[in-house]
C-alpha cells in the first residue's frame, strides 16, 4: 500500500511516504520554502500545505498523486470542539476548523491526479502516537504524546501491541504541558512554537528558586492526567522584550519551569508504567524534544528503555499517520535513520559547483581531508548524503569544528548568529561513547543529555555545556560510515574522539537543504571548508 503523510494544520508542515509498510521519504516543507518552520501557527495559515515536500516525496519514489492508495492528514476536524468550549483564546480557530474539513479538495488541488475520497483524517495524537510505537525498534511499547494541543487534548499515553495502539489516557485542554511552556517561551522574550529550546539551554544558568511556587499550578493528578494552566509569569519575573536584555531572574524563572515539566513527565510515565508494566517506552510531541526532560525520565523513570521519534514535534505527524493507515493492511518496518529527505549525485554536486564558478577539489578521501582542517582549528561546512527529517543536525547537514578550543563554541555561534548561552553538541563513535559521556547509549539522534566524564572536560571544553553535560550524538560506523571515518581520522590527528556537530544554517533560518544553499551558507559566514559531497571549496581560494 502507497501512503502520503500529510501535516499541515499548525506548524511545521511535513510530507512523509510509506511504502509497503516501509519509511521511503520524509522532509519538512521549510527545507523548499526556506522560512523557519515552514509557517506560523495561526489559524490564517493553516490553509497552506507541505505541497513542494509531498511532491518530492512522490518523484523520489517514482510515483505520481494517482498512484496512491491514500493520504493521511494528521487532524480530525470531527473530533475539534470550539475554542472557548476548550478554554483557549483562540477567537479565529474556527478558521483553522474549516481549512481542516476542506484539506481534501484542497490537496486534490495540490496534487493533480489525487482523488479528494483518498484522503483521510487521522487524530493528532493517534499521529504522533504512531511515529513513536510504530516506528520505534522495540515492536510492543507504552507511549507517551505531550504537545501543546491536538483536537481536543494536549496528551495520549497508550500501549501498541502488534501494531494496533489502545488509548489509556488522554489530557483535555487546557491543560498542556506544551502551551505551558510556549507560554514561557513567550513571556522570555522568544518566539513561541519555535525557541522553546533556547529556554531550555537557557535553564541550566538559572536556580530553580520558583519551583514549589509554580508547582502548585503544574503538577501531575495521580491518574495519568496534570494540571498546567494558569501560570502568572510576571509574578516570578518581569516580561522580556525579544532582544533585551537577560537578568539573573529570567534563567531562574526558566530553570524552575523546567524543573516542573521535569516532575509531571516524570509521573505521567510512572502512572502509564502502572498501566502497562512495558519495559520501552516511545515519546513523541513537541515536549518530547526536551532533551533534558528525556534525560531525567531516563535516570529516574520505570522503563528499561526509552525511544524518542527524531521528528518528534509536528512534523514527525505526517510521517505518523502514514503509519498508522499503512498499518492496517502491512506490517511496518522500524524507523531505522533520519535520514529520509533530499540528496544529490556526485555529478550533480559537481555541476552546481561549476555552475557557480567556484574552485573545487576532489580528495582521494573527502573524511581524511576534513578531519585534517578540524585539527588545524578550521570550521568546515558539512553537506552529505540525505538530508535529516526532524530539527537536529546528524551528520549530514552540519557545521563542524574542533571541540578542543574553548573559544569555538563563541566562533559557531558568532558565525550561526546565536545567543551566547546557547550550547554545540558532540558527535562520537557510538563504541567510544561510554568513555566520555555518562547517559542513555546509544543516543543516535541527538534527544538526551549526557554528563561529561571529568577526565575529559578539560579536553573537549567547546561541548561541554555550564552544567556539565553535552547533548551527544553516537555514531554507529554501519550506519555513517562516512562520519565515522571522519572521526577517526580526526582523532589519529589530535587524540580525540569527539567533533563538534551543530547545524548547517544561520539564526532563523531552516538548515540548508540544497547544495546552492550551502554554497550561499559558505559565502555569506565565517567557514573556512566545505565539504560537499566528495568535493572541498576552500574560503581561502575561492574568495581571493
Amino acid at each position: 500500500m502507497r501512503v502520503l503523510g500529510i501535516n499541515a494544520l499548525f506548524h511545521d508542515p511535513s510530507a512523509a511516504l510509506v511504502v509497503d509498510g516501509k519509511i521511503v521519504a520524509a522532509t519538512e516543507e521549510e527545507r523548499f520554502s526556506r522560512r523557519k518552520h515552514g509557517k506560523r501557527p495561526v489559524p490564517f495559515s493553516a490553509w497552506e500545505l507541505p505541497e513542494m515536500s509531498a511532491r518530492w516525496c512522490l518523484r523520489s519514489a517514482g510515483l505520481t498523486p494517482a498512484d496512491l492508495d491514500v493520504v493521511a492528514y494528521s487532524y480530525d476536524p470531527e473530533l475539534a470542539l470550539p475554542a472557548g468550549q476548550l478554554g483557549l483564546d483562540d477567537p479565529w480557530d474556527q478558521l483553522r476548523q474549516e481549512y481542516a474539513r476542506r484539506a481534501p479538495e484542497f490537496l486534490a488541488e495540490a496534487l493533480p491526479g489525487l482523488e479528494p475520497a483518498k484522503v483521510r483524517f487521522v487524530a493528532h495524537h493517534v499521529a504522533h502516537a504512531a511515529s513513536a510505537g510504530l516506528a520505534a525498534p522495540s515492536g510492543d511499547c507504552a507511549v507517551l504524546v505531550l504537545d501543546g494541543r491536538g483536537e481536543c487534548s494536549s496528551q495520549l499515553a497508550g500501549y501498541y501491541t502488534g501494531g494496533e495502539l489502545e488509548v489509556l489516557r488522554t489530557q483535555v485542554l487546557p491543560e498542556s504541558l506544551g502551551l505551558f511552556y510556549e507560554e514561557l517561551t513567550e513571556h522570555l522574550g522568544f518566539l513561541r512554537s519555535s525557541d522553546e529550546f533556547k529556554v531550555m539551554a537557557l535553564a541550566s544558568y538559572g536556580t530553580p528558586r520558583f519551583t514549589e511556587r509554580i508547582r502548585d499550578r503544574v503538577h501531575g493528578t495521580g491518574d495519568g492526567g496534570f494540571r498546567s494552566s494558569g501560570v502568572r509569569w510576571s509574578d516570578f519575573a518581569p516580561r522580556r522584550e525579544p532582544g533585551g536584555r537577560y537578568e539573573a531572574v529570567h534563567a531562574d524563572l526558566a530553570a524552575s519551569a523546567q524543573r516542573c515539566l521535569e516532575e509531571t513527565v516524570l509521573e505521567t510515565a510512572r502512572w502509564l508504567h502502572g498501566r502497562t508494566g512495558a519495559s520501552c517506552l516511545a515519546l513523541a510531541g513537541g515536549v518530547a524534544l526536551n532533551c533534558v526532560a528525556n534525560t531525567r525520565l531516563f535516570r529516574e523513570g520505570p522503563f528499561d528503555d526509552l525511544w524518542v521519534q527524531p521528528a518528534a514535534g509536528d512534523a514527525g505527524t505526517a510521517l505518523g499517520a502514514a503509519l498508522h493507515l499503512a498499518a492496517e493492511r502491512d506490517a511496518v518496518t522500524p524507523m531505522t535513520t533520519a535520514a529520509l529527505g533530499r540528496h544529490w549525485s556526485d555529478e550533480q554536486l559537481r555541476h552546481v559547483l561549476e555552475e557557480a564558478a567556484l574552485p573545487y577539489e576532489e580528495p582521494e578521501d573527502i573524511a581524511a581531508a576534513v578531519a585534517e582542517e578540524l585539527a588545524q582549528d578550521g570550521i568546515v561546512a558539512w553537506f552529505q548524503g540525505r538530508s535529516e527529517f526532524g530539527p537536529r543536525a546528524l551528520g549530514h547537514r552540519s557545521l563542524l569544528a574542533h571541540p578542543g578550543r574553548a573559544e569555538n563554541l563563541e566562533r559557531l555561534n558568532a558565525v550561526k548568529g546565536r545567543e551566547e548561552f546557547r550550547p554545540v553538541a558532540p558527535m562520537v563513535h557510538a563504541e567510544r561513547a561510554a568513555e566520555l559521556f555518562e547517559g542513555p547509549l546509544p543516543s543516535p539522534y541527538m534527544l538526551f543529555v549526557h554528563d561529561v566524564a571529568d577526565a575529559w572536560r578539560e579536553r573537549i571544553p567547546a561541548v561541554v555545556h555550564v552544567d556539565g553535560t553535552a547533548r551527544i550524538q553516537t555514531v554507529d560506523p554501519v550506519a555513517e560510515p562516512l562520519v565515522a571515518r571522519m572521526l577517526s581520522a580526526f582523532e589519529r590527528r589530535t587524540g580525540l574522539p569527539v567533533v563538534v556537530n551543530t547545524s548547517l544554517n544561520t539564526a532563523g533560518r531552516p538548515m540548508v537543504d540544497h547544495p546552492r544553499e550551502a554554497l550561499e551558507c559558505f559565502g555569506s559566514a565565517p567557514v573556512d571548508l566545505l565539504a560537499l559531497g566528495p568535493f572541498l571549496i576552500r574560503r581561502a581560494k575561492a574568495f581571493t
